[in-house]
Formats: C-alpha cells, sequence, structure tokens
C-alpha cells in the first residue's frame, strides 16, 4: 500500500505494534520534547529523551507529564548526549534521530563523523513531502537544506536517497522530475545539462526503481493540463511523486511558498544516514514536528 496522505502515514505508524524509537540528543527543548511526548501518546513512537535528567524532567512535568512514562538517558553535557545517541543507534536500540536543544551544526557533525559510522551513503539530504490541496496526492521535494549547489553525481546522490525514502512509503516506482525552467538542454543552464545526464542515467539502468524525466519545468511535471497544451508527453508529466530541485536556494524559496501561501502540511527527514534524521527548524509549525516524526518512524520500519 502507498500512502497518499498524512493521515493514512499516521495511521500506517499507529497500526504497527512495531513502534519506532526516537533518540531526541539535548531534550531540554520544550517545543521539541512537547513534539515528542505528543508523539509517543498518538502511538507514532516510543521516546528516548537524552539530555540532563533535571531539565528533562521539569520539561515533561511543565507538560504536567508523568515522568515515569517516559525513558530519559542522563547526558550533562551537549557532547554526552550526542555520544549516547550514536551509541543508542549503532547498538539498534533507537530507530530515529531528532535534534533537540543544540545547534544544527554540532548535531549534523556527530552523523557525518566517519568514526560514528551513522553514515549510509555517499551524501545527507533533507527530503519533505507536501500535501497540498491542489494535488491529488503527496508531492516531495529534495534537497532544500543542505546541499546549496550540488553537481550531477551529488544530484544522482539526492535523488537516490529520496527515491528509497518513497519506496519506504509503498511506492514501487516513483516518478521523479527533475526540475529546471526549460524542457530543452541548453549548454548556458547548468541544471539542465545535468537534468539530461540524470535522465539517460535512468534510461541506462544507472539509475533504478523509478522513472526520471527531465529538464521539467515545475507545470509540466505537476500539471496533466499543462503537458497536454505544451505537447509534451511522458509518464512523469503531470503525475510527479518527487521533484528534484536545481540547488538550495530554488528548493528553499520554493517549499516555502507552498507552505506558507498555498497552505501545504509538510514532513521531512534528512535522509542517507543509517536512520531517518528529524531536523525540524525552530519555526516549525507543531504539525509539522508531529508529522516529520510520524514520517520518520515510518520510514524506519521500512
Amino acid at each position: 500500500m502507498s500512502i497518499t496522505s498524512f493521515t493514512e502515514l499516521v495511521e500506517a505508524v499507529q497500526a504497527d505494534d512495531r513502534k519506532s524509537r526516537i533518540a531526541v540528543v539535548a531534550a531540554d527543548d520544550s517545543h521539541t520534547v512537547e513534539a515528542v511526548v505528543n508523539a509517543q501518546k498518538e502511538g507514532i513512537a516510543e521516546a528516548l529523551l537524552i539530555g540532563r535528567e533535571d531539565l528533562v524532567r521539569q520539561r515533561l512535568q511543565e507538560l504536567g507529564e508523568d515522568v515515569s512514562d517516559y525513558v530519559i538517558v542522563d547526558a550533562p553535557t551537549i557532547e554526552d548526549s550526542l555520544e549516547a545517541a550514536v551509541d543508542l543507534v549503532n547498538a539498534g536500540k533507537a530507530d530515529v534521530l531528532m535534534k533537540g536543544h543544540l545547534e544544527t551544526g554540532d548535531f549534523m557533525r556527530a552523523i557525518l563523523k566517519k568514526e560514528n559510522g551513522l553514515r549510509k551513503g555517499s551524501l545527507l539530504s533533507v527530503a519533505a513531502l507536501y500535501e497540498l490541496d491542489s494535488y491529488p496526492k503527496l508531492l516531495t521535494v529534495t534537497d532544500q537544506a543542505i546541499n546549496t549547489y550540488p553537481d550531477v553525481e551529488a544530484k544522482r546522490a539526492i535523488l537516490e536517497n529520496a527515491v528509497s525514502l518513497l519506496h519506504a512509503l509503498g511506492i514501487a516506482e516513483p516518478k521523479v522530475a527533475v526540475l529546471c525552467a526549460v524542457e530543452k538542454v541548453n549548454p548556458k543552464m547548468q541544471e539542465t545539462v545535468d537534468a539530461d545526464a540524470l535522465k539517460k542515467m535512468n534510461e541506462a539502468g544507472e539509475i533504478t526503481d523509478c522513472i526520471v524525466d527531465g529538464p521539467l519545468s515545475l507545470d509540466i511535471a505537476t500539471s496533466k493540463e499543462a503537458a497536454q497544451i505544451k505537447g509534451y508527453s511522458s509518464p512523469v508529466a503531470g503525475d510527479a511523486d518527487l521533484l528534484i530541485v536545481p540547488d538550495l536556494v530554488c528548493g528553499n524559496v520554493f517549499v516555502k511558498a507552498l507552505t506558507g501561501f498555498a497552505g501545504a502540511k509538510t514532513a521531512g527527514t534528512v535522509v542517507g544516514a543509517k536512520v531517518p534524521v528529524v531536523l525540524t527548524p525552530r519555526s516549525a509549525e507543531a504539525s509539522d514536528k508531529f508529522y516529520s516524526i510520524a514520517l520518520a518512524a515510518y520510514a524506519a520500519r521500512g
């Protein structure tokens, strides 16, 4: 079964008796703890709260929670908290990592550090799902948060990371649109050259278990009517599951327009690590954090 909405995602996670264990690093941030507490109450995941035990207890008590309902791992410093989280993942005792009250750079460095053994592929990237009233299924966008100006090999890794996530969501052969401003290859527009190269890799069997088309404009990728008007025929046209943006700037602007102007619900995760990673911004809505936890929990169960 493929997941087509966040309601289906949450229901699927709740229906699975095997609950993912989410290790929250530096779990003394009120908003993060609240999100994880809600996820545990809703049967989405089991919380492993790593940080100063006195502060973690305080945060739980502020929320009116019974402290005995939660697993707390005492870690007096940020470094201790990161080390404990890495150990839990490598021991198979945590299925998801989540950033708490620490700098994103410190959190990501711990994941990237070779000695910690948390990297699975050649590159980490963010993939986020968006639920829109105007689109018949969940739309995935990548990478709008980590890789600034990826070359074609980096784009291949970004694409494959996101495809693996969509496979976990039950989409056997995701339709991938490599976004550009035009549909024709123009040597003066490097993103069109990269898009064409990715499409050819897919046709040659170098990129598998998906259908890649590009360069494609956003309207053709997401609107069958636009594709028909422009005379563009492709299995991906008007039915894309996954959009590959040219660079971080383009992706960041695009997804903020989706949430800020189009009212899209969203859930995102870092892919390419040994386990899914929840890295929501401090400004994220409570629902965004909840759905992001649900997405990571579901992906972790495979």
